[in-house]
Order: C-alpha cells, then sequence, then structure tokens
C-alpha cells in the first residue's frame, strides 16, 4: 500500500507560484518522495492523491516529455508515478489513474455516480424488438451469450443467468473509475463512465460513455480516431478505429473494427473483424468477417463466416416489423450481392449465391452450394467437400488466431470434420436416399424444402457425404490406434472402447465450442438448480468441455463407426479395421485429387485473363507465372500432394502393424 503525506508550506507556496490552486490544500495528498517541480496551472478539488513525477516518455519522432502536470483541473483524483496529464480542456473527475500514463489534450474524463462501466447492459441480439436480449460483462464468451439468446424457451435457466450477471455487474460498480498502468490518451472527446486497463491506448477517439476497456499487457486494446462507442466493452487484444460507431456492443478478445464501421445492439466474439459496412442486432460468432461498404448483417447468427460485397438480409415480413432472424452456421460464406429473407438457416460449410427468398433450411445437408435460378432456389449438396477454398479456410483459421491473453474468453474448434458436421452428413446422406426412394430414382429434380436438388447434384452429394464420413471414422480410428501393438483381436476391442461414455447422441456447436449435448443440457441443469452460480464456474464448465473434446468425440465416434460399418463391439477383429483404414485411405486421396482438380482450375487459361496485357498467349502465361507462380509449386498444391503421402504412410504402418493379426 503506497503511503501518502501532507504538502509542506513550501510546496503548497511553490505550487501556487506555478498557476496551481485547491478548494483545500489539506485534501492533496502526495507520495513520501513527491516534487513539486512539474507541477503547474493546476487546480485541485475534492480528494486527490498524487505520485512522483519523474519519469519520461519518449514520444514517437523522438521527442521527449516530462512527467507532470500541467493546465489540468483534478477532482477526487489519485495520479499514480511517472504521469504526464497536459492540457485537459474541462477536467478528470472521480478516476484512479495508475502509473506511467499519459494524457494529453483531451476534452473531460468523468465518472458521474456510480456506473458498472457497461456490464449488465442489454443487447437486442437477433430480435431487434426484444425477446432475445444478452447481458453484456467483462467474462461475456461466446457460448455464454448462445445459450441466454437461443435458450428462452427455459425460462428458469434464463432467469438464473440474468441473475448471475447481475451479481457480477453488482461486484464491479463504483463512484470512481479507474485507468491502468502504461496508458496513453491523446487528442479525445468526452471519455464518461469508462473503465480502462493497462496498456491501453486512445487516439483521437470522440465519445466513449459507459463501457469496459478490458486492456492489459499481453493483450492491448487500441481506441482510434473518431470513435463512437456508447455502452460498450472491449476485450483485450481488439482494436476500433477510424470512425467506427458502436452503440450497445460487445467486442470480443482480438477483434478489429474500422474504416466507419456502424453497429447497434450486436455481439462480435473473437477474431470478428469488420469494416466499412453496417451491423444491427447480430450474433458475430469467432471469425466472422465483413469487409465491404455495402454489406448489411441484421438480426443473423454467423461463425467463421466472410460476408460478399453487398450481402444482406432482411428481417421485415408482413406487417409485425423486424421479428425474424436467421442462422448461417460455422463456415457458412455470401458472395457478392447475395440476399436472404429471413427467416432462414443454411448449413455449415455451405455457400450463399443469388437472392433466396423463400426461407431455405439446410441445416441438415452441410458443404452445400445454394444458387439462385429464376427466382428458384437450387441446392447442390456436399459439393464445397472439394473445394479448395473450404480447406484453405480450415488451415487459415487457426493461423489467424490473434488472440495474445494468456486468459481466453472463448473455447474455439477448429475442426472442419468433427460429430456436429459427420452427423449432420449422416442425416443429409439419409434425406437425399429417401428422396431418390421416394420421387424415384429417374426424377430429373427433387424438392426439399423450399429448395430444388438436381438428379445429378442429389447422386453426387450422397457419394460427397459418404467419402467425408469415411475420412472422419478412419482418422479416429488410426488415432486411437496410434503407436500400439496388438496380441491379439481382445487387445484391440479392448483399446477401442471409450474412456467415458459422455459423447453419444447429438452434438452442438455453440458459437464456437463443438460438444455433446447432453453435457450443455449438464451445464444448463446446474445453472438451474445453483450448482453453477457465478460466471467464472460456467467459464471454467465451457473450458472443461472444450479441453476433453477428443475423449468425447471417440465416444461418438465408436458408436457411429459400429452403425456405418456393421460392426458388433465384442466381434471387431483386425481385419475390420484394416478394411476400415483402406477405405479410409480411398476417401482422402479420393478427397485430395478432388481438390487437386479444383485448385487447377485456378490456373486455366481462362483464370489468365486479364494477364499479359498487349502482349501474346506466350507472356499472358508468362505474365501470370510471375504473379501467381506456377502450379506444381503452388503452395496449396505442394502440400495436397504431401498430404496425400503422409496419410498413405499413416494408413499404410497401422496396417502393418496388424498385419501378423490378419493370418
Amino acid at each position: 500500500m503506497k503511503e501518502y503525506r501532507s504538502l509542506t508550506e513550501t510546496e503548497i507556496a511553490q505550487l501556487s507560484q506555478q498557476g496551481c490552486t485547491a478548494a483545500c490544500w489539506s485534501d492533496v495528498k502526495v507520495a513520501t518522495e513527491f516534487k513539486p517541480d512539474y507541477v503547474k496551472n493546476t487546480r485541485f478539488s475534492g480528494m486527490v492523491k498524487l505520485g512522483v513525477f519523474e519519469g519520461e516518455f519518449l514520444l514517437p519522432g523522438g521527442l521527449v516529455k516530462h512527467a507532470g502536470l500541467h493546465y489540468v483541473t483534478l477532482h477526487n483524483v489519485t495520479v499514480g508515478d511517472n504521469c504526464c496529464i497536459k492540457n485537459v480542456k474541462n477536467y478528470i473527475a472521480n478516476y484512479e489513474i495508475g502509473d506511467s500514463v499519459f494524457i494529453e489534450n483531451v476534452d473531460v474524463i468523468l465518472v458521474d455516480g456510480i456506473s458498472k462501466f457497461g456490464n449488465g447492459v442489454e443487447v437486442s441480439v437477433l430480435n431487434e424488438t426484444g425477446g432475445r436480449e444478452v447481458m453484456m460483462h467483462d467474462r461475456l464468451s461466446a457460448h455464454q451469450a448462445y445459450i441466454m439468446a437461443l435458450y428462452r424457451h427455459r425460462p428458469l435457466l434464463i432467469e438464473r443467468m440474468k441473475h448471475i450477471i447481475e451479481n457480477y455487474a453488482e461486484s464491479v460498480a463504483a463512484e470512481y473509475g479507474t485507468i491502468g498502468n502504461h496508458v496513453t490518451i491523446v487528442d479525445a472527446g468526452c471519455i464518461k463512465n469508462v473503465r480502462v486497463g493497462d496498456y491501453c491506448k486512445i487516439e483521437g477517439a470522440g465519445r466513449l460513455q459507459n463501457g469496459s476497456i478490458n486492456s492489459n499487457q499481453y493483450a492491448p486494446v487500441h481506441i482510434g480516431y473518431g470513435v463512437i462507442c456508447d455502452d460498450f466493452i472491449l476485450s483485450s487484444g481488439s482494436s476500433v478505429e477510424d470512425g467506427t460507431m458502436l452503440t450497445r456492443c460487445f467486442v470480443g478478445q482480438a477483434c478489429h473494427l474500422g474504416h466507419n464501421y456502424s453497429a447497434s445492439d450486436s455481439l462480435f466474439f473473437s477474431n470478428c473483424q469488420g469494416e466499412n459496412g453496417e451491423a444491427c442486432a447480430i450474433f458475430a460468432g469467432p471469425f466472422t468477417v465483413t469487409h465491404h461498404k455495402s454489406t448489411l448483417l441484421i438480426a443473423g447468427m454467423f461463425s467463421f463466416m466472410n460476408a460478399g460485397s453487398g450481402s444482406n438480409q432482411s428481417n421485415h415480413m408482413y406487417k409485425l416489423g423486424p421479428i425474424h432472424q436467421g442462422m448461417l452456421e460455422r463456415g457458412a460464406k455470401t458472395t457478392s450481392d447475395s440476399y436472404l429473407l429471413w427467416p432462414a438457416r443454411i448449413g455449415a460449410f455451405s455457400l450463399v449465391m443469388g437472392r433466396h427468398v423463400a426461407h431455405p433450411d439446410t441445416t441438415d445437408l452441410p458443404f452445400s452450394y445454394l444458387i439462385e435460378q429464376k427466382n428458384t432456389t437450387y441446392l447442390v449438396p456436399g459439393v464445397n467437400l472439394r473445394s479448395v477454398g473450404t480447406i484453405r479456410d480450415a488451415q487459415k483459421w487457426p493461423k489467424r488466431d490473434k488472440r495474445t491473453d494468456r486468459d481466453l474468453l472463448d473455447q474455439i474448434n477448429f475442426n472442419l470434420l468433427s460429430p456436429y458436421t459427420i452427423q449432420k452428413m449422416l442425416k443429409g446422406r439419409h434425406i437425399l436416399k429417401e428422396l431418390a426412394r421416394v420421387s424415384g430414382e429417374t426424377s430429373e429434380t427433387y424438392a426439399y424444402q423450399s429448395a430444388k436438388i438436381k438428379n445429378a447434384s442429389l447422386n453426387k452429394g450422397i457419394g460427397f457425404y459418404e467419402t467425408a464420413i469415411q475420412k472422419f471414422l478412419g482418422n479416429s480410428v488410426i488415432k486411437r490406434l496410434e503407436g500400439l501393438e496388438f496380441a491379439d483381436d481382445v487387445a484391440i476391442r479392448e483399446r477401442l472402447k471409450p474412456d467415458t461414455s459422455i459423447g453419444t447422441g447429438e452434438w452442438v456447436d455453440i458459437s464456437g465450442l463443438i460438444a455433446p449435448k447432453s453435457e450443455i443440457e449438464r451445464l444448463m441443469d446446474d445453472v438451474e438448480t445453483g450448482v453453477l452460480s457465478s460466471v467464472e464456474q460456467i467459464h471454467d464448465r465451457f473450458a472443461a468441455m472444450h479441453a476433453n473434446y477428443y475423449t468425447y468425440e471417440w465416444t461418438w465416434a465408436y458408436e457411429k463407426m459400429q452403425e456405418f460399418y456393421g460392426l458388433d463391439a465384442d466381434r471387431i477383429t483386425a481385419r475390420d479395421i484394416v478394411a476400415i483404414v483402406k477405405g479410409w485411405k480411398e476417401a482422402v486421396i479420393g478427397l485430395d485429387k478432388l481438390l487437386y482438380e479444383d485448385a487447377k482450375k485456378e490456373f486455366s487459361l481462362s483464370s489468365m485473363t486479364g494477364f499479359g496485357a498487349d502482349g501474346s498467349r506466350k507472356e499472358k502465361i508468362l505474365d501470370f507465372e510471375q504473379v501467381r507462380g506456377d502450379f506444381e509449386n503452388n503452395p496449396f498444391v505442394t502440400a495436397v500432394m504431401e498430404h496425400i503421402r503422409v496419410k498413405e504412410e499413416l494408413g499404410n504402418e497401422l496396417i502393418s502393424r496388424l498385419e501378423h493379426l490378419l493370418w
């Protein structure tokens, strides 16, 4: 605890001579080693505590400024050691300022009354008119928000979660705001009822009101010029720049919003990017990206999503106002000028092209294309499994995780193939087979929900899904038996038995976290009964689910393996495993070859249009190679070829370990 003393008569005289005044000099306390030399033209009122002013700040361009107070009014303020506070137009009131803080050319910084600093503010996400409100708080994760927004049919659960968050908000409520250590605030307007974390940099912000900036040393927050934020929480590592306007918004870890982006009543979770466009009442799960001026995201739930230029949705229908909502499941994308009339639900890793007004629901047909032809939605199931773009996205997301905070709020699973997507493929395969059976295998088109599926697309879709299922199950079996020697079939069966019963049944993706639905149900039950009674306890439960993902995944895969291949757990042999691995090899190599062919299209002569300006065909090819490189040496292509080689070796290695049991 820092010790403070009263000013001496000599110090008061010097301060007065340097243009300082005080409502009551006895209310001004200073650190033991305080020297008044660098405190000038400053007015004190209320209870004020001052540290020492001995350090210097090296500013961009090489300018050095000494710590001190110049042309400042302080009311009920504690100033830490080695701060430089200059040219505050109005005043700073009711703040505790940390060490090595630089504040210059600001209008006003104050706390008025008791503030919760944005905690407890309700965000009317998805439904603008209310009904799915999520209460913001410092520790909000995408998974907590998902349950609060979507499980309204469990009123006791929602009531308990609101109570938990209200308790948290009350715990941070205070009459004094805090500005952490090593903070920079320059050229800013009004900062009112805002808590600022360590190492935050605020440059040129217009207005910040009722919020928390949860910056820290490992993941600083940056707020740039022209930014206006009202009722907000900014998580660690985030940046809000260049005229962005936020009203009732939560911004998650390592998010970036800039270039005049506008958002209201919206949630942005880890690694989201928003530029130029507009958002209203959206639930932007991890890695939701929108870059274009013409793009509007409204009343939708997204994750791992990239919105093309001109992407738009409508939540108005008939005469009841903006009450409709939609969902693009993980990895779904929209192309330029796409449009969706809510309500609609688009399956995972699907691509939306054109205008769709018939409310498609393709949740059970993931990895599909939705294409508009003559005002009709055509569905091409499973085709996105062979797309270079899909695989590239899956590879880039982990690499683009910019979170540097040691304390991660969101539990993110990056797996393309998981129980969540494979269960949908199993359903999708069944649906497509039933369509063929009921409507006849010779039908030109099949009707599914509000979409049409062409005959060739249906049959190919069944093949795509079966290939992906085989790939996933094979991956799981190989991983389970990795690095072990087996004396007999009994030993294999023992190893294949799951370590837990958790994992059977349906799986869900709750905005980045993939988990058994049974575990999510257990969590919600525990909230309702009071077993989980704090924000941290809920967070820890989600973290435990994430940490145990692969254990739970094998329980699910073991059951599905038996169903898909028609096996009996008590009779599985090495021969069965070898058959699965051989099928897996064919699936992996088959998919990789499709990816290879898809990548090759990018190097076709038609793709070279615009290259080799004013030149011959040869010059066009040479220009293309200089810019894009040649096909065989393309990093993605070489990665695909290496993947084929590695997977072949992996499969062969397991088969060789089991060979002695085949005779």
